[in-house]
């Protein structure tokens, strides 16, 4: 039994929006209202619909069962602008947008000034020839103008898709190049750990690689050969506002694949299918309302800054941070979050890891008087890195471990605040979503059983399809081909006795030791306890017929991997793991490889240490961390 960490007081959650749905369909708990929720999905989505005040014409059918996972259908008939869902608060002079740079410089802007940029911003697109359907894409800092740009895309019809400056031009044109752009928006610097990193040799590739641009349009400054930002909507300013209602299913974004696993798939979601279940996750998971301020610390390269952007459909005011999340002190982020009296705060896996690593004590320095919630995302969070935050952060704040992925731009699994919270334990299944755990013969699991993270029945932001996919080919490989009929993630998980889920890493990083698969978190929860300890790394070595678990290590300064700590890692594991946990090898790295969204990739490592070609370098942040193991000659290892 997991340990229980925090528990809601019963006044502050008696009017939250999961109570009272609770209470008003006369039900007995959140089990049971999930179990409505999947049971209902017409009833359930309508509700959330009207309970949200989503503007639109909801027309005369909610949901459309079919046979097919891909030919069921939400709101077939509805038509709405999601454009204008996200920018309805009429508190004119409150401030929606706050703007922070790694130097310090703050922007704020009112929900009256945003209406206005984002009327001049569509206006100007117009007049650039912008159709409903074409694609309209951003490689920029995590800045206003970018959160201007996608809902001024949005509120004409076109399609957004969006990029880091991180990323290097073949890594840009890896994504942008298949979906053929008409306008791109990018910045001529950014700002990250102390340094300014130009953008225009890059930017000068990204353009001559995209030959269907009509215009590049520069946030910050004005070479020639490129159009200023400010200039470009210049002419069309206090225009008014207009919203074309389109159908549900119109295309909003293209959201890209993380890369490590072959060429970025280019994901088309509906926006208003990513509305509608953020919305749901907004309200159910969060109570999101115009008194929160929301700051997740994100770059416009992951999903969660769709996530991010949404909330402004549930009139919430949002903080954007461009910058390293360490510069110029490891706990940035918690000052932030203090300074700007956020009442959300959304951070990586790895950067509380990183907080507990490093000793970082809030309590006593930051009073987060107005924080509720601590969501933290992107990888697996381990039940210490659960105890540190409460003793260390904030004894009464709500942790919210949540999962999903860009496949779904939203959760499977998430918050619930009206329940307690356990070590290691994520609360609970989304409303609306049939989150199961299937064994390997496709059935339900018991509590605590191993197994893969599926969802039996379709939900709103599953997938329009993948660009330029004939029939869906490619789709269906990536989410059907294991399970008939069911959607299935590629998460390892088990169902807790709580009602909660665990995860345990990707499924398709899972280790095969003598016949019993492992999570490799749960490798690194022990391993990474230990103080000499930075980061793990646990992949298998294919060696004839068999596999055997070689796992990296990245060591603290002053630390080198003794016969003594090896033992000791061995002996942690085959104590607090099993010994099945035991790695046949481990070894010392100077480096680990890691997406642009701090996500270790056990499978780079693996396809480079058996031999296969490495899939997709460009998605790496570090792909250089990669030399080193190629150099390594592991065949005399083991």
């Amino acid at each position: 039994m997991s340990k229980r960490l925090w528990q809601p007081e019963p006044k502050n959650v008696a009017n939250c929006s999961v109570i009272n749905l609770i209470n008003e369909l006369n039900l007995k708990d959140y089990s049971s209202l999930h179990q409505w929720s999947i049971n209902n999905l017409d009833a359930f989505w309508t509700k959330v619909w009207h309970l949200t005040e989503i503007k639109g014409d909801i027309g005369d059918a909610s949901y459309l069962e079919s046979n097919d996972f891909l030919e069921a259908k939400f709101f077939p008939n509805a038509r709405l602008n999601v454009a204008e869902n996200l920018i309805s608060n009429n508190l004119n002079d409150e401030i929606v947008i706050t703007s922070i740079l790694e130097n310090g410089t703050k922007v704020e802007i009112s929900w009256a000034q945003l209406r206005v940029e984002v009327s001049a911003c569509a206006k100007a697109m117009l007049n650039d020839g912008v159709q409903p359907g074409d694609r309209v894409v951003a490689w920029a800092p995590n800045l206003s103008q970018v959160i201007i740009y996608s809902i001024a895309a949005l509120s004409i019809g076109a399609i957004v898709s969006t990029a880091s400056p991180d990323f290097a031009a073949p890594a840009v044109l890896d994504r942008f190049a298949q979906i053929e752009p008409v306008l791109l928006l990018a910045s001529s610097n950014y700002q990250y750990n102390g340094k300014n990193f130009s953008c225009l040799g890059e930017l000068a590739k990204i353009k001559s690689g995209l030959p269907t641009l009509k215009r590049v349009i520069l946030i910050d400054s004005n070479p020639s050969e490129y159009t200023n930002w400010d200039d470009w909507k210049s002419e069309f300013k206090n225009l008014p506002l207009e919203f074309k209602r389109f159908s549900f299913d119109h295309p909003g974004f293209i959201l890209f694949s993380s890369g490590t696993t072959g060429k970025p798939k280019c994901i088309i979601h509906s926006a208003a299918g990513i509305l509608l279940k953020l919305k749901a996750e907004h309200l159910f998971n969060f109570d999101l309302s115009s008194e929160d301020k929301i700051f997740f610390y994100t770059t416009c390269g992951w999903m969660m800054w769709n996530w991010l952007l949404y909330c402004l459909a549930s009139k919430s005011s949002i903080v954007l941070y461009e910058g390293s999340p360490t510069y110029s002190k490891i706990e940035r982020l918690l000052e932030i979050a203090e300074s700007e009296n956020c009442t959300r705060l959304g951070v990586s896996a790895k950067y509380i890891d990183l907080l507990k690593s490093s000793s970082i004590k809030a309590i006593g320095n930051y009073p987060f008087r107005k924080l509720k919630t601590l969501i933290s995302t992107g990888s697996v969070l381990s039940p210490e890195s659960f105890e540190y935050i409460y003793q260390n952060i904030k004894s009464d704040i709500h942790l919210a471990s949540i999962s999903g992925g860009t496949d779904i731009c939203g959760c499977f699994v998430s918050a619930v605040p009206s329940l307690p919270v356990f070590a290691g334990e994520i609360q609970g299944a989304c409303l609306g979503l049939a989150v199961e755990i299937f064994d390997e013969n496709g059935l339900p699991t018991q509590v605590d059983q191993k197994g893969e993270l599926v969802c039996t029945k379709p939900f709103p932001s599953m997938p329009l399809g993948f660009w330029n996919d004939d029939n869906n080919i490619n789709y269906k490989r990536s989410y059907f081909s294991r399970f008939k009929g069911v959607w299935t993630h590629g998460d390892f998980a088990t169902k807790s006795s709580n009602g909660g889920f665990v995860i345990f890493g990707r499924s398709d990083a899972t280790l095969n030791a003598k016949g019993v698969r492992i999570g490799t978190s749960e490798i690194y929860r022990v391993v990474e306890q230990l103080p000499e300890i930075l980061e793990s790394l646990a992949v298998a070595k294919e060696v004839g017929s068999d596999s055997k678990i070689i796992l990296f290590v990245t060591l603290a300064v002053n630390q080198s991997l003794t016969i003594e700590l090896i033992n000791q890692i061995k002996s942690e594991l085959r104590g607090k793991a099993s010994p099945r946990h035991v790695p046949d090898l481990i070894i010392q790295a100077p480096e680990l490889p890691r997406t642009k969204s701090n996500k270790l990739v056990e499978i780079a490592v693996a396809d480079l240490i058996n031999g296969r070609k490495v899939r997709n370098i460009d998605g790496l942040a570090n792909p250089q961390a990669l030399d080193w193991f190629a150099s390594v000659d592991f065949s005399n290892l083991i």
